[in-house]
């Protein structure tokens, strides 16, 4: 149990209390990170923990997940701190939820929900609000029980003509089927917009670099100390929904696009990571991706497992060589101390795929950046192209993309030994 600070009852109907169903016998480390980080979750929407508690789960219960002497607890718990919200830390069938909520006698919300909410008031764009609605229409489709009154009446016909007319249940998942279709041409539809944007993009001279990670891992303060912006960057969950890119300076190139997405996280909804589909095919079509890891979290290696199967997932992974190769940043080593664990780790020799650094302070950012540019130039290849002397455009070109390594004027055009990456030699030739 984690106990929390006591606030003033003025946000009485935003107390909730945490409880974690432990079903595989976590160690008490991971139970503990799992409890802070849903009340993370709840904190990004506004609600004050009173308490997080895990109870071991050995057998669900089909009603109520909890067994009767559980929630008779909870119910004790939540009378004693004047909670009027649960978050259960785990997925509950509609069922389990509806016979909580009559038992305690309050809103239940499991993390699928809690996440769907948090994704909801924080959806900025046109597309993220797309996304959201659609996830949240699948998760709430399957949740249409007869739990609430106005769901048992029927709708008469009209004269002679009407039957016993559609119940209101049935009625709700048409209109719900409805706006999930047209939500997903809509998609669709941006779907193609994005894989346009994409294919200009890999016809421009500039490579794209993706950044990925967990949540609250720093990614947006690495992406504004890289590139200058001001993107939203706060020690919040999922602070960033919708994708951004900027421009920033590689070595060896005119330009780079940077790149920040989405946040990842344990459980992550399945609804919200199809719904999510198109923004994440960004990653997939990086020519670099960069794995921003909150080296000082007791939790990193769990949350960098985590990230590593959603980038499977989507088709990226270091281990099979799929997809564009992948830089793992370890942030925020400004908040480690020698006295910590993780200094002799981050001391230590690391591998050529890594690099430690701040990206509040900006320590080892300039080293990232080299990598990032080394990672690019790997498996350059050498060709010799003529090119019309009076063509300055793309001569101009080469010199911003490539290396040239002779040159030499044979009447009115030029000999050029040049040495570029496969996917730059791709972008010359799609000049023609």
């Amino acid at each position: 149990m984690i106990p929390f600070e006591k606030e003033s009852l003025d946000s009485k109907s935003r107390r909730a209390l945490i409880v974690h169903p432990d079903m595989v016998s976590l160690s008490q480390s991971a139970l503990e990170h799992r409890l802070n980080e849903a009340v993370g979750l709840g904190l990004a929407i506004g609600l004050v923990a009173t308490d997080s508690h895990y109870f071991s789960v050995r057998m669900p219960k089909p009603a109520t997940l909890f067994g009767s002497g559980q929630v008779d607890q909870i119910r004790v718990m939540m009378t004693e701190q004047e909670a009027s919200i649960l978050i259960v830390d785990g997925s509950l069938s509609a069922i389990q939820q509806r016979n909580l909520e009559e038992k305690l006698d309050v809103k239940v919300i499991d993390r699928t929900g809690l996440i769907l909410e948090i994704f909801g008031a924080r959806a900025a764009t046109a597309e993220g609000r797309l996304q959201v609605e659609l996830a949240h229409l699948d998760y709430q489709a399957g949740r249409l029980v007869r739990s609430w009154t106005h769901l048992e009446r029927q709708r008469g016909g009209f004269g002679f003509l009407g039957g016993p007319g559609e119940t209101q249940i049935e009625s709700d998942r048409r209109m719900i089927r409805d706006r999930m279709a047209k939500l997903r041409k809509d998609l669709n539809h941006l779907r193609k917009t994005r894989a346009l944007h994409r294919d200009r993009r890999q016809r421009a001279p500039w490579p794209v670099i993706a950044l990925v990670g967990y949540t609250n891992a720093g990614k947006s303060t690495l992406f504004n100390r890289m590139t200058g912006a001001d993107v939203f960057a706060e020690n919040l969950l999922f602070a960033t929904l919708d994708p951004t890119m900027r421009e920033f300076s590689l070595p060896g190139y005119d330009k780079a696009i940077l790149s920040d997405t989405v946040g990842f996280v344990s459980d992550l909804p399945t609804q919200l990571v199809a719904a999510f589909r198109a923004t994440l095919e960004e990653v997939s079509a990086a020519d670099v991706v960069v794995h921003v890891r909150d080296i000082s979290h007791e939790a990193s290696d769990a949350q960098a497992h985590d990230v590593r199967q959603i980038l499977a997932d989507l088709g990226v992974s270091a281990e099979t060589g799929e997809g564009p190769p992948i830089l793992e940043a370890w942030n925020k080593i400004d908040k480690i101390s020698k006295d910590d664990h993780q200094f002799e780790r981050i001391s230590s020799p690391l591998p050529d795929n890594v690099c430690t650094i701040s990206a509040e302070t900006g320590t080892g950012v300039q080293e990232l950046i080299e990598m990032i540019a080394t990672i690019l130039s790997d498996g350059y290849i050498s060709e010799q192209v003529t090119v019309a002397v009076s063509d300055g455009k793309r001569v101009a070109w080469l010199h911003e993309n490539g290396r040239v390594l002779s040159s030499e004027q044979d009447s009115d055009n030029l000999l050029l030994a040049v040495e570029m990456s496969p996917r730059n030699w791709g972008r010359y030739y799609a000049l023609h």
